[in-house]
Formats: structure tokens, C-alpha cells, sequence
């Protein structure tokens, strides 16, 4: 393609604005070049990239946080006890051992690894698996998706430091992971993994979480409890369309009352019935335990760790606060008030050991008996919200990633951004969520299966947060190691544990892994494959050249296409068939960056193409994980006020031939000596003559000689998921009237 403009930065002349609304170029400025690294861009703070600010409004945060994220972890003491003592306590001493476990379980993994060191991995604000990944593709280019650009550092929610040249471990991992295929690979697989098992968390958190609170009603039993159950989950999930801030926001005071009750239920079992079960905060009582149980006690740790399920929405749910405000609201307000439940209710089970399956309700007092209740449906149903809006929100981020097939993704909130409904991922969860319930009707066979769910996405976690460490945060070998090495065996004896439940309930979470994570695998691959062949086979400069005395048609043409580094062969394929094109041209890629939010003014990246007289440009529109496409209006609208003002910076560019055009009568293109203003004036003609699209409708087929495998992945798995999912001009709603369809096979 044509040469790049490389003029100094500091030299460009200012450019009068075309509107009094106008960015300054200084800030847009060599925005054209698309191959050739851009020159800097101030840093601003993006939307998620929160600054402290004051502790009034860190305050209110930390609040508005114990509403939203803790539903799930906030619900554990209905179900932990029943769940670790399935055969029931055959000692009292026992009770002193899983007492200390829970402490130390709870201070370990949520307050120290998550709210202390993981809740400073995020990415510009935004939490999660996903957050994760992009985070480490942003700094290494590990995406296997090959469309990198140098443009792309200068974006403000991009920047990462540098490493030093004293710390050169880091760089040395670094193009070991860019040069590796297989890390690559490994790295795409954990993120879809940890995705897969947060969608297992949306179908699981709801079932136990609902089941446990309406086992509460007395005289209620098995089937009866099941279908309530069901019912409540159903209603839940019909409700999910109306946004998740007028759901979860309308029970949001009901936590705050959770933790007040559960906190002052634990007090009052404490004294009344045995203030000495302190003594679990001793550590000796877990070794006395395991001596006593040996492999019984080890079997019962997946009752135990369901204490902590809930810990990662801390993580996924902090795009809409900030680091000081969670670790404020967990210190102060759920750590010990989770404690305090948990200890009570172990007082109550050393004088009522038989009622150890129905620990939490058996232990209210008579007058708190209802209103507990009441509240426990409340929190039980806002702790289902938590991980239904969490599910949403990570297969949108898989949906710009191009790791998931496109579905109809609807925004709820114009508040927060990152609020989302999937119509179809809500009623497949819906009707997964119902068949759990019915099924296993219980919460111990569901318990088992949410413990390996939960596991799997935190030794996700650890596994990044170590990677995170040594490549962008350059912190200390011995510190990562110890970080590594203390979390790790805390989640491998745990997760070795409820393996051992396999066969009762613990192959759920895994049966949904392997169904979502063949979805993603083969829509990926086959992604990735098409785009290389659109590398390959893309357009020449001489073809283009070949255009200029081409048929031209009145209007705008925006030819939309995934490659960025060229013009897909679908054009040729297009101009061979039908041999004409519009009086302007613009090849237009949306392209996902791996950062939550890219801003308004930094999102389009132009380039005319040569020879500069045929009216024929190229547009990059950036996009972030939780950005919202614009409808065609809009975006017609704002894609032509860049073009617009990407001429006119290109034609002050000082010792550049400066591009124009001119009209002649057949409608044609030429290359004069004109000002700016006359192609900007060519430009809004054009499209007072209508703009119109041109949609590419590849059909992927894998070339002769494939093996049966790879046929069968491309020509039936991936074509199906393209044929009963939602297409390319639904996502942008593009209008019908002014689209035009190009079929073409590639052959991969």
C-alpha cells in the first residue's frame, strides 16, 4: 500500500476544528500510518481506570459493594456444616476442627490472596478470567489472532511499563511467550476454561443457593422444596431482561440486613450455648482433626471449602468500584461477620449434634425464626443475580475476543456499561438451572459439583496472577514463589478432595467445560485459520491501481472486513462480479482490543490507499471488551466526521504530496493539487448520496487433503454455529435496505 506520513509530531501545524466540538489533531495526530508505530498519546484515564479519590466516595463504594458482590460468598453458612458432615459428627471434638479450617480458609483465599493481592491484577478497573488474559496478550503478543498493530500501545487504557534494563527476566518470558505456539495455546485454553466453569458457577450458585434458603420452610421436604425451588429460578431468570441494577439493586439492602442477622445469630449461639469453641482460632485443632478422621476428613474438605465459593465474583464484579472500596467492605463488614457465623453455629452443633443437616435454620432463635428466613430468599436470590450478570458479562468479553459465537448481546444499564443480557445464554442457563434442581433436589450432590467449578477458575487465577507477576509486575522471585507455591497446595488438596465426589454430582461442572469449551475451541480455530487466509490472499496494490478507470456508482461504499493489515479478497471477489464500485470507498475492520474501554477519540484509525486520486480509504474502528457498537446511524455519522478531518490533517502535513479530488461528469476520481476543504466537500456529497455496506458471507471449507478431524470442525461444527447463530449485520445493525451480500468459499 501507500507510503506512510512520518512528519514529526511536534512540527505539525494546528488545524482549524470542524466544529467548535472538534478534538485537537495534537492529541489524534498520525493516526494514518496503520504498519508504522504512531507517535505518543497523552494518557488519560479511561472509564475503568478509577482514581482513589476521596475516602467519602471510596466510603459509599465499599457499601454499595456488599449489595452486589457478596451475595453468593454471604450465603455459604446455609449449607457448609450440612455439607462437610454428610454422615454427621460422630465427635464433638470435630466440630473445633472444621471450625478452625473455615477461619483459616476464609483468611487465606479470599481476604488474603483475593482482596489483598489479585484485586490489583485487574485490567483498568475490570476483573475476571478474561480481564486476565487480556491483560497478558496487552503486554506480550500472545493473541492468536495475528492483527496486532503499533497504534494499538498508544491507546490510554493500554499503557503497561516497560521492563528495565535491570530486570530482564521479563523481557526474557516475555518473547519466550511470543515465540512459543504451545504457550499461546495454554493461555487460550485457561482463559476458555476459566469461562466455561464461571458459566458453570451461573447454573450451579443459583440451585444451591435458592435450594438451601426455601429448605428453610418447616414441613417442607425433597420434591416439594425442589419444584418451589424451580419456580423461584424460573421467575428469576424472566426477570433477567429488566437489567441487573433493577434487579440486584432492588434486593441490595436485604445483604446489608444478611450479614447483621447472621452476625448477631453467631453472637447469641456463642454465649448461650459454648463461648470455648474459640479455641479453634488455635490452628492445632485441623491437625487433631485429620489425625482423628485421616481420609474421612480429607473427603469432608469439599463441604469446607464451600465456605469461600463467591470469592472470585470479588474479582469479575470490580469494574464497578474500586480496589480500596472491596478490601474495606470484606475487612470490615464480611470477614467478620462470616466468622461470627460460623462460629455460633458451631457452638449450637456441640450441644445439638443431630441437627448438623439443618444447622442454619435449626439454630435461629424462635422470634428471628421467619424474618431470617425472608432475608435468606432475598440474599440466596441477589447471590444468583451476582453470578447470572457475571456469566453475561464474560461471554460478551469472549464475544469481542472471537472466542465465542456472535450472539444478540443487549445493554441494560446506561449507567454501567458493562451490564449486559444475552437472551440466549439467559434461558440456556434457565433450563440448566431448572434440570440441576429437579435432578439432584438436594444441596449436597450440587455442593460437590460447585466445588470443582469454584476451584478450577482459582487455580486459573493463581496460575495468571504468578504469570502477571513475573512479566509486568517484576516483583520479586521469592515473593511470586511464595505465592505461588502457599496458594497452589491450598487449592490441589482442596480441589483433590472433591474429586473424590465425581460420580455424585462432581462431573456437572465438568460435562458444561467440555460442551462450552468445543464451542469455543473450534469457533477459534476456525476464526483464527480464516484470517490468516485473508492474510494471504489479500488484495495488491497493482490490482488496486487497476480501479481508476473503473464504473462508479453515486455514495459512500463501507466495504466491513476483519483484516486490518490489507483489503480482503472478498473485494475482488465483489468487483470481478459486479465492476463497479461507489465514489468512496472505505474498507472498515472492527477490531477488539485487549483492553476493557478504548475512548471515543482514539477509536478510528485512518489510511488512504493508493493511488491517492481512486477515493479509496482504510478504517481501523477500535473497539474494547465492554465497548458498545454504535447503531449504523451513529456510527456513519462519526466514521464520516473522522474521514473528514483525517483529510484535512492529512493535507496541512508539510513535504507530503497532498490527495484531492475532483468530479468530472461520469462521476469519476482524480488527483489534483487542491485544498483539504474540496475533498472534504467530495466526501459530504457523497454521502447526502446515501451510504451504503457491502457485507462479506465467507463460507469456510477445509481444503481436500484435510484429515477427518479438521473436515469435520470446519465444514460441520464451525458452519453450523455460523448458520444458527447470530450474523455479522444483526450484530451491527446494518440496515437491510442498504446492504449488499458478496458470498465466497475459502478453502483452509
Amino acid at each position: 500500500m501507500g507510503a506512510c506520513f512520518n512528519g514529526k509530531p511536534e512540527q505539525l501545524p494546528t488545524v482549524t476544528a470542524l466544529s467548535t466540538t472538534e478534538e485537537s489533531w495534537e492529541r489524534l495526530r498520525h493516526v494514518d500510518s496503520l504498519h508504522v508505530e504512531a507517535g505518543n498519546v497523552h494518557s488519560t484515564p479511561g472509564h475503568h481506570a478509577r482514581a482513589p479519590g476521596s475516602w467519602q466516595r471510596t466510603m459509599h463504594l465499599a457499601f454499595q459493594s456488599i449489595g452486589v458482590i457478596y451475595g453468593d460468598i454471604g450465603t455459604s453458612p446455609l449449607y457448609v456444616y450440612a455439607s462437610t458432615f454428610t454422615d454427621g459428627i460422630n465427635n464433638t471434638e470435630d466440630i473445633l476442627g472444621v471450625i478452625s479450617l473455615i477461619i483459616y480458609t476464609i483468611a487465606l483465599v479470599p481476604l488474603l490472596k483475593y482482596v489483598f493481592i489479585v484485586l490489583w491484577a485487574n485490567d483498568n478497573g475490570d476483573g475476571g478470567t478474561f480481564a486476565l488474559y487480556s491483560k497478558i496478550c496487552r503486554y506480550a503478543n500472545v493473541s492468536l489472532i495475528p492483527n496486532h498493530q503499533p497504534e494499538d500501545r498508544n491507546l490510554s487504557n493500554y499503557e503497561l511499563e516497560v521492563p528495565s534494563s535491570r530486570l530482564g527476566r521479563s523481557q526474557i518470558i516475555k518473547n519466550k511467550l511470543e515465540s512459543s505456539t504451545f504457550a499461546k495455546i495454554v493461555l487460550f485454553l485457561c482463559a476458555i476454561l476459566g469461562t466455561s466453569m464461571v458459566m458453570g458457577d451461573g447454573v450451579l450458585t443459583p440451585s444451591i443457593s435458592v435450594l438451601s434458603a426455601v429448605s428453610g420452610i418447616k414441613g417442607l421436604h425433597g420434591d416439594s422444596v425442589a419444584y418451589i425451588s424451580a419456580g423461584i429460578l424460573v421467575v428469576l431468570f424472566c426477570v433477567q431482561r429488566f437489567g441487573t441494577d433493577k434487579v440486584g439493586y432492588t434486593f441490595a439492602p436485604a445483604i446489608c440486613v444478611w450479614f447483621s442477622f447472621i452476625a448477631g445469630i453467631g453472637v447469641y449461639n456463642l454465649i448461650k450455648y459454648d463461648v470455648t469453641v474459640l479455641r479453634a482460632f488455635n490452628p492445632k485443632y485441623i491437625v487433631d482433626y485429620f489425625r482423628r478422621n485421616g481420609k474421612t476428613g480429607w473427603v469432608s474438605l469439599g463441604g469446607v471449602f464451600l465456605c469461600i465459593t463467591g470469592t472470585e465474583a470479588m474479582f469479575a464484579d470490580l469494574g464497578h468500584f474500586n480496589v480500596r472500596a472491596v478490601q474495606i467492605s470484606f475487612s470490615t463488614l464480611v470477614f467478620p461477620a462470616l466468622s461470627l457465623a460460623y462460629i455460633g453455629q458451631g457452638a449450637y452443633l456441640t450441644k445439638f449434634p443431630e441437627n448438623v443437616g439443618n444447622t442454619f435454620y435449626a439454630c435461629i432463635p424462635s422470634p428471628l425464626y421467619w424474618p431470617t428466613f425472608v432475608v435468606a430468599v432475598m440474599a440466596a436470590i441477589i447471590a444468583s443475580q451476582a453470578m447470572i450478570s457475571g456469566a453475561f458479562a464474560i461471554i460478551s468479553q469472549s464475544l469481542s475476543l472471537g472466542c465465542f459465537p456472535r450472539m444478540k448481546v443487549i445493554h441494560t444499564s446506561a449507567k454501567y456499561q458493562g451490564q449486559v443480557y444475552i437472551p440466549e445464554i439467559n434461558y440456556i442457563l434457565m433450563i440448566a438451572c431448572v434440570l440441576v434442581t429437579l435432578g439432584f433436589k438436594d444441596t449436597t450432590n450440587i455442593g460437590n459439583a460447585y466445588g470443582i467449578a469454584v476451584l478450577t477458575v482459582m487455580l486459573i487465577t493463581t496460575c495468571m496472577v504468578s504469570l502477571i507477576m513475573l512479566v509486568i509486575w517484576k516483583t520479586s522471585i521469592w515473593l511470586i514463589a511464595l505465592f505461588f507455591g502457599v496458594f497452589i497446595s491450598i487449592e490441589l488438596i482442596y480441589i483433590s478432595s472433591v474429586l473424590v465426589k465425581f460420580t455424585e454430582g462432581g462431573y456437572l461442572p465438568l460435562c458444561f467445560a467440555a460442551v462450552l469449551m468445543t464451542i469455543m475451541g473450534v469457533w477459534h480455530y476456525t476464526h483464527v485459520h480464516r484470517y490468516m487466509y485473508e492474510i494471504t490472499n489479500k488484495v495488491s496494490s497493482d490490482y488496486v491501481r487497476q480501479l481508476a478507470n473503473i464504473n462508479r456508482l453515486p455514495g459512500i461504499g463501507l466495504v466491513y472486513a476483519e483484516l486490518v493489515q490489507g483489503i480482503p479478497p472478498i473485494f475482488r471477489h465483489f468487483v470481478r462480479n459486479v465492476p463497479s464500485v461507489h465514489s468512496v470507498v472505505i474498507f472498515v475492520s472492527i477490531k477488539s482490543i485487549p483492553i476493557s474501554r478504548v475512548l471515543p477519540e482514539e477509536r478510528f484509525l485512518f489510511r488512504q490507499v493508493e493511488p491517492k486520486g481512486c477515493g479509496i480509504f482504510r478504517c481501523v474502528v477500535r473497539y474494547g471488551y465492554n465497548d458498545v457498537i454504535n447503531k449504523a446511524e451513529e456510527f456513519e455519522n462519526e466514521l464520516i466526521k473522522k474521514l473528514k478531518s483525517f483529510i484535512l490533517h492529512q493535507n496541512v502535513m508539510p513535504a507530503v504530496h497532498r490527495a484531492a479530488f475532483t468530479i468530472n461528469s461520469n462521476g469519476l476520481s482524480s488527483l489534483n493539487d487542491q485544498s483539504g476543504e474540496k475533498v472534504v466537500e467530495f466526501v459530504e456529497r457523497a454521502m447526502e448520496q446515501g451510504v451504503f455496506y457491502l457485507m462479506g458471507e465467507a463460507e469456510v471449507v477445509a481444503v481436500e487433503d484435510s484429515n477427518f478431524l479438521r473436515k469435520f470442525m470446519i465444514n460441520k461444527a464451525y458452519n453450523f454455529l455460523r448458520q444458527n447463530f447470530q450474523q455479522a449485520e444483526q450484530r451491527l445493525a446494518i440496515p437491510h435496505d442498504r446492504m449488499l451480500r458478496v458470498g465466497m468459499t475459502y478453502e483452509i
